[in-house]
């Protein structure tokens, strides 16, 4: 059985016990926390109804806090001397996919 999920703004596809990076989440490494399915695939069945999704939970716990890799932006504009150089960092939330339960 496997979900579609949506977290940290992008659809990812999860599974009992996969781990997953997305963009910050609130909460302390250890927490719970309920991330909303778009589709339910369990076998041969696929579920798509919105009714049936509402009833749907998949949880996952926060293993930790992290930072993405740098990336530099640099900008220059040649025979005027305009350089700028600036640095970005992603705040990302690694976590794990606990259960998947469907009420019926």
């Amino acid at each position: 059985m496997y979900a579609i999920v949506r977290a940290g703004g992008r659809q990812e596809k999860v599974e009992v016990g996969d781990v997953l990076v997305v963009d910050r989440m609130a909460g302390e490494p250890g927490a719970s926390v309920q991330l909303p399915a778009i589709l339910l695939v369990d076998g041969a069945s696929v579920t798509t109804d919105k009714a049936a999704l509402g009833k749907v939970k998949v949880t996952a716990e926060i293993v930790d806090h992290r930072r993405g890799p740098k990336i530099d932006i640099l900008k220059y504009k040649n025979k005027i001397g305009y350089r700028r150089r600036q640095g970005h960092r992603s705040e990302l939330t690694a976590v794990k996919v606990t259960d998947i339960k469907t009420a019926k």
